[in-house]
Formats: structure tokens, sequence, C-alpha cells
């Protein structure tokens, strides 16, 4: 995440909310002359609520005055699609105090009022606020916003999983919630034995009335149940009055008003019961004192069911060690992990974590990296082998070079991403944000009827039915289990995911995947081990193997794709000298060339020799029975002259076949998109049972593909490793990429499969139906409790014959709803796809 106080590359104008005539500054790449300013200045004029918009074309900026600063979205939506480019940072703050689903909603309408923010989504589960915003917005903005909202924030650090201490943040929470509920049960416990125990028991009351009398008792009821509001319950009243007075009343507002106006009532009948109407002098302590504290005791295994809900980064972070053995001057030194730099030398000694990612330069040892690809075996390190940080070295002693760190490693990548996927929101929250953002307002009206109409119409008294239900209203329709059901879901189903080796880079895949019809797959690195082995060289009249093999080797010893290093390790094992090529060229998905010893070599696919007006049908009967094999057929070309024609085959994956047939299960049409030999493609397609095959495939033509595929078939995932994959990763509605894969791939992605095959899938589209069910049921449970329990609440059942819901049986439900969306969110721990 990106933090500074004030980013230089800009600067923002105007308040730090939205008012009206806003000025803002917005940052524009790409413009080259004149034509490109007046571009810009056209597309911003065309937006709504846009006064005036100059554009400075040395300066890269447009100054553009606004109706609102929330018209700033749209302003720059629109420079974008004039096809130019507006840079965007992240930030994200730790927002205090919020609540409920009226928090979120209020703290991201007063982020979005700020001028620079250009998107604010706020997750009350992680309690965090993740931001996009222009360069040069101020943090400090950001921070009073949310303070006027009447909310706490602080800007988070760049280090993943190290911007809160969340950990020793929720045991604060947690150690100060179970003090307040301590203190609260011993406080409303003797008001609750005193006033219920003679409701309940006729004896008892006559005990009371006859030891210590009923005015010493209430006063005594008093004295505790102000004790219990002004103490452990004092948070609800520092919160939600204010936000009261502000006009943006909350689940606070809600608690505070239910108890204060039952405490309030029963101290007037306690010491001026002649102000009451007679038959109306009664006392609701009990019900108070009671409200808070199951109220309190709702907060605390709320904030127990967080804390494991974000177990994932937990357990994530403890994989990363506290410290290093650094080589400094020829002594080892323990040092604390961020002061270790790029190009240290690091020991790690039998038993111990890795400390950061880097290069064996010296020992032999086996590694634990079950963490990074799921796979238990231990892998083999020698000198030149690479070492991932948090993975656990086994029996022996090795020196290596540090190469990437802090938050560079894989381990804090990973991390960055499960957080990123756990404060993100799914499009099924809108929805949610919607109803919130009136409900709690809703409800103090419902209250407010209710208390009028059981006045109008009531049976008399009246007076203290009206109280007693208007609390009750207030109470149980707290929307703390709405703000929670969504965002609790996603945090342990990406937690539960990343250690399955599924990580999700952006949570709205997590809800995309679950539509998934159709899946497609490129073979080499998904479908197979993505190591080829060279098994056929079949020279043309008139060359020699050898000579032909060497040759072949120094062209493609310049390419990185696998079947290249096949061959140049075909040659090594053979122990062929490979000369040094010069004016390499490669062509995309279909071959390379360069001059060898003062020859042109070509080597590549069928089709790469016809453009070089090559004919290779002298091997075409060698080329099908290979192909029929499964091995690819490439051709060789040496001065011109078509030289040979090799062979190779990738070995699929062992888990591939159970894969697939699990994939079918899930109800998926699988199709395998991939720039080899068609005939080659048919074959390992038919051993697998994939249902549609697209061979013989350009970069450009895996798009194609890919959009054709949607067109027949419906939401498309796609599956890949490499560069020429990113595109059709991109086009796809929800792209899944190996995590041995290339950046590239990895960054156009969606999801990144750690395991690196198709298991990997399976297990995330699994999950993302799992969680996706799992968030419709707390949904459903949020909702349909408060459309049911409102009414009841409010009498509607004692029209019937029926009873009236105690404010105090209100408040555990209201509790026992919260734990239940909690509890079920936590059931997805356990999730397991086979």
């Amino acid at each position: 995440m990106t933090q500074t106080p004030n980013i230089a590359a800009g600067h923002l104008d105007g308040p730090d909310s939205a008012a009206p005539g806003t000025a803002a500054s917005i940052p524009v790449l790409g413009m080259s002359c004149a034509s490109c300013v007046g571009r810009v200045e056209r597309a911003l004029a065309a937006v709504p609520g846009v006064a005036r918009a100059s554009v400075n074309l040395a300066r890269e900026r447009a100054d553009v005055s606004l109706s609102d600063a929330a018209q700033l979205p749209s302003a720059i939506a629109a420079v974008e699609a004039a096809g130019y480019e507006v840079p965007r940072q992240s930030m994200e703050l730790a927002v205090a105090d919020m609540s409920c689903a009226s928090c979120v909603g209020r703290v991201e309408r007063a982020l979005s009022g700020v001028p620079g923010v250009t998107g604010a989504a706020v997750n009350l589960a992680t309690g965090r606020a993740q931001l996009q915003v222009l360069p040069g917005t101020q943090a400090d903005a950001l921070l009073r916003a949310v303070a006027r909202a009447g909310y706490e924030a602080r800007v988070l650090g760049d280090a993943p999983g190290q911007q809160d201490d969340t950990q020793a943040r929720r045991a604060r929470e947690q150690a100060g919630l179970r003090r307040a509920l301590i203190l609260a049960i011993v406080l409303a416990l003797p008001v609750f034995l005193v006033e219920m125990g003679g409701h309940l028991f006729l004896a008892w009351h006559h005990f009371i009335e006859a030891t210590i009398g009923r005015q010493a008792s209430w006063v005594a009821q008093f004295v505790l149940t102000g004790l219990v509001l002004f103490g452990p319950g004092w948070r609800f009243f520092r919160h939600g009055i204010p936000a009261l007075l502000r006009g943006a009343p909350d689940m606070n507002s809600l608690v505070a008003s239910g108890t204060l106006a039952a405490f309030l009532y029963s101290s007037v009948a306690t010491f001026a019961p002649g102000l009451l109407p007679a038959g109306t002098v009664h006392v609701y302590y009990e019900s108070a004192a009671v409200i808070v504290a199951l109220i309190l005791l709702g907060r605390y295994f709320e904030a127990r069911a967080k804390g494991r809900a974000s177990a994932a980064i937990e357990r994530l972070l403890d994989l990363q060690p506290r410290t290093a053995r650094v080589l400094r001057d020829g002594e080892a030194h323990d040092v604390p992990i961020a002061e270790v730099r790029s190009g240290d030398l690091v020991q790690v000694r039998p038993g111990e974590r890795i400390a950061v990612d880097g290069e064996v330069v010296e020992g032999a040892s086996f590694v634990d990296e079950s963490m990074i690809s799921g796979e238990p075996m231990p892998v083999e390190k020698g000198p030149g082998a690479t070492l991932v940080g948090g993975t656990m070295n086994q029996n022996g002693a090795l020196v290596f070079r540090a190469t990437q760190v802090g938050g560079s490693t894989m381990l804090a990548q990973i991390i960055r991403m499960v957080e990123q996927a756990q404060g993100s929101k799914l499009p099924i929250q809108a929805l949610v944000d919607r109803i919130t953002m009136w409900f709690v307002p809703a409800v103090m009206a419902a209250a407010l009827l209710t208390c009028v109409a059981w006045l109008a119409f009531g049976p008399t008294p009246s007076l203290g039915l009206a109280l007693v239900n208007a609390v009750a209203v207030l109470i149980v329709a707290c929307p703390c289990a709405m703000g929670l059901a969504t965002p609790t879901s996603i945090m342990v189903g990406t937690g539960r995911a990343a250690q399955l080796g599924v990580l999700f880079r952006k949570g709205e895949a997590l809800q995309l995947l679950e539509k998934t019809s159709v899946l497609a797959v490129d073979k080499t690195g998904t479908l197979t081990k993505g190591r080829p082995e060279l098994t056929d060289l079949l020279p043309a009249s008139g060359f020699d193997r050898q000579r032909v093999l060497a040759r072949v080797a120094a062209v493609e010893a310049k390419s990185e794709h696998p079947i290249a290093r096949a061959i140049v390790a075909a040659a090594r094992a053979e122990g062929i000298a490979v000369p040094e090529a010069r004016d390499f060229a490669a062509a995309a998905g279909m071959g390379a060339g360069a001059q060898v010893d003062g020859e042109r070599v070509d080597v590549g696919a069928d089709r790469y020799m016809a453009q070089l007006g090559l004919d290779v049908s002298v091997f075409a009967e060698a080329a099908r029975g290979l192909g029929e094999q499964g091995r690819t057929p490439l051709y060789a070309a040496i001065g011109g002259r078509l030289a040979a024609m090799l062979a190779v085959a990738d070995p699929l994956r062992d888990t591939t076949a159970q894969a697939i047939r699990t994939l079918h299960g899930l109800g998926l049409k699988i199709a395998m998109v991939t720039g080899d030999n068609r005939r080659t493609a048919q074959v390992i397609a038919s051993q697998l049972g994939i249902d549609e095959v697209v061979a013989e495939v350009l970069p450009a033509g895996k798009v194609d593909a890919v959009l054709r595929l949607k067109a027949g078939h419906g939401a498309l995932a796609y599956v890949g490793d490499g560069i020429n994959d990113a595109p059709a990763l991109a086009a796809a509605d929800v792209g899944l990429a190996v995590g041995g894969g290339t950046d590239i791939a990895i960054e156009a992605a969606d999801v990144v499969l750690m395991s690196g095959d198709l298991d990997g899938v399976a297990a995330a589209i699994a999950l993302s139906r799992a969680t996706m069910r799992n968030i419709r049921q707390n949904l459903f449970w949020a909702f349909a409790y408060n459309v049911a329990l409102i009414p009841v609440a409010a009498g509607v059942l004692y029209l019937f014959g029926g009873p009236l819901l105690s404010p105090v049986f209100a408040a555990a439900a209201m509790a026992l709803s919260s734990v239940f969306v909690l509890g079920n969110a936590l059931r997805l721990r356990r999730f397991s796809f086979r």
C-alpha cells in the first residue's frame, strides 16, 4: 500500500469534503500535442457537474471545477475513455469504533467526498478502508473527513501484515470487552434478580417488599443501573449520542436511545412519581442494565470470532522469522528481519525458517516449501537454487544471498494479496449498502411510530407499554449482522483459500468464479509439467544429427521457452558444444532464428517454416506418427534449407487427470487453448476427456478463442502461466495464473494458484461456490431476522392475543443474530473440496 502524508507528484485544491465549486487538479498521462489537450477538455466538459476544465500539456494535468467532489470519478472516467491515463495510488486506513453496516456507509461517504479520492471501500470485519486516490491527496484530509463522521482513523504503512498490529489490537479489544462484560454482569445481575424475580415469583416480591421495601429497592436498582450504563455501557453513549446529534444515528445510537429512555423513565418513577399518570409508575432498570450486558456479550463473541476469521493472515505472519543470521565482515550477526538488505549473505541452520527470498551460494539441504507449492515433499537445494522466505529448512546448513527483502518477498506478496482480497467488496454488497444507508433512521422512525401507536390505541395505562415496545424495536433492529454478513465470509473464505494454495488477488473474483460455466486452460505448464524433453531428432538428407542439434541448441539458448530449454539440455546431456548465436529474433507463437557460425538457423512450428517458404511435407508421415503419441513436432532450417524435424514431449502432471474429473463433477465444460500442434493437442485432450480443443493459436488468437467460448458457453475462467497467456487471462471473466508462471501472467490474473496445477482451480471454484452460498445464508438471516422481529417487538402479536417482546429478549436476539452470522462464516474454515 502506498502511504505518505503528502505525495508530491501533484496537488488538489478545494475543501476536505464535497462542496459546491470544488476544484481538482487531475494528472493526465499520454498527451503529446494540442489536439490531445482539446480532446481531454471536450471529454471533461461533457461530464455533468463539470463547470470548467482547463488542460495544460506541459504540466500534464487538467484543472477542473466540479459542482460536487463526488463527480471526480466521473471526470476521471471521461479522461480514460478518451484514451489517456490518470495515475492513481493505493492508501489504506485503519478505522476504529465502527459497529454496524450504517457506520460503513457513513465512513465511505465521508472519504468519497474528499477531493482526490476516486474509490473507497470500507470493511466492517477488518476495520479498514481501502482507497484509490490521485497523487497529491493529503492523508490529513482523509483523517479529518473520518473524524468529522465521528470515527478515528490512522494511515497504515507499506509492509504487508505490519501496517497494523492486528493481533495486539484484537487482544486489547477482547480484553477490554471481557472486563466490561464481567463488570456489567456483576452490576446487572442483582437488578435482574430483584426485579424479574419479583415478577416470576410472588413470594420473592413479598420478601423484597417486607425487608428493604420498594423504594429502597428502586433506589438501589437506580444506582446499579447507572453504574452499568455510565461504566461499561459508556461506549454506547460516547459514540451513539454524538452520532444522533449529527443526524447520522448508528447501532450505538439505538442502544443508547433505548437504554437511556428506559433509565430516565424509571428514574422519574423512582424520584418523581407524581409526574406520571396514574397506573404508569413502573421501573425498567433491569431492561436497561441487562440490555447493556447482553450487547457487550455479543460484542465479545464478535471480537473472538473476528480473531478466528483473520487467523489465516496471522498464520502467514507467523511464518516470517523475526531475525536473520547475516554474515558481515566475516562474522555472523543476528539482526532484525527489517535490517536485512538485498545482497546480504544469510546463514540458515537445520530446522530454521528461511528469513527472506534468496539464492543458495553454499551448502546443501532439503527445504519444505509446502506453504508455497502445496506439495508435501521437501525440495532439494544446492548452490544456485532459489529459496523462498518463510519456508522451512530441514537437515542441512545453507548460506544464501538475499535477493528480495521486506515487502518484495514472496511471502509478503502473498500476505498483501490475502489482505487486499479480505478487504475488498463483492458486487453483492452493493444491495446491502443501499439498504443499510437508510436502515437505522428507519428503525428510529419505527420505534417512534410504535410509541405513538401504543399511546393512542394501547390499553390503559398505555405509557409504560409504549415505552417498552419502542425500546424493544430500537434494540432488536440493530444492523450488526447486516454489516458482518458479507465481509466475514470473505475474510474466512479467502483465508481458507490461502491455506489451500489459492490466492485471490481481487475479491470480486470470489463472486465471479461462482458463475463460471466453462474453463479454458493452457496446455504447457498447466496441464503438463512444463518441463518438456527432446524425444526425437530426424535429420534431413545431407545433414548430420549432432551438427543440427548444436546449431538448434545455440538458437534456443537465447530463449526462455520451456521447449527451448529442453533442446539445450539434450545437447548438453550428449556432450555437444553449443556455439554462440547472434542476431537472435523470436516470432511469438511460431519460432525463432539467429546467426550461428555464419549461417542462418531457424527453429519453429510448421507454420513458421511455411512463412520461410520451406516445405515440410517430407516429414508428414513421421510428424503424424509422433503427434499420435502426444509428441510435438518442430522443424529446423539451416542456411535456408530444411534440416531436421525434432519432437518434444511434455509429460502430464500427476494430478491433471483427477483434477479434470473433479472439474467435470462441478459441472464445468473444459476447453484447451494452446499454440501447440493440433494432433498433439487432440491426443492429450482425448487422454484427459477435455471437451473442446483450440490449437495452433497465437497469443492474439487465444484472446479470440476466449471471447468465442464466452459467447458460446457463458462465464469463462482461463488458466495459464506464460507471458503469451497474459492477454487471455485479462480477457476472461476470471483469470487464474499458476504460481510458477511469469510475473506478467500473475499480474494479469485475478487468482494465483500457488500449487501450479488444476487441483487449485477445482479448489478455487468449489470454495467460491461455498463462500457465496455462505454469504447468501448470512444475508438471508440478517434481513429475515429484522423483517420478522421488528413487528414482533412493536407488539403486533399482542393484537392477536400473543405476548409482547421484552427489551431484554430483544437484546439477546440481537446479539444472537451477529453471533450466528459469524459462526456460520467460520464454518468455511473447515472447507474441503474433496
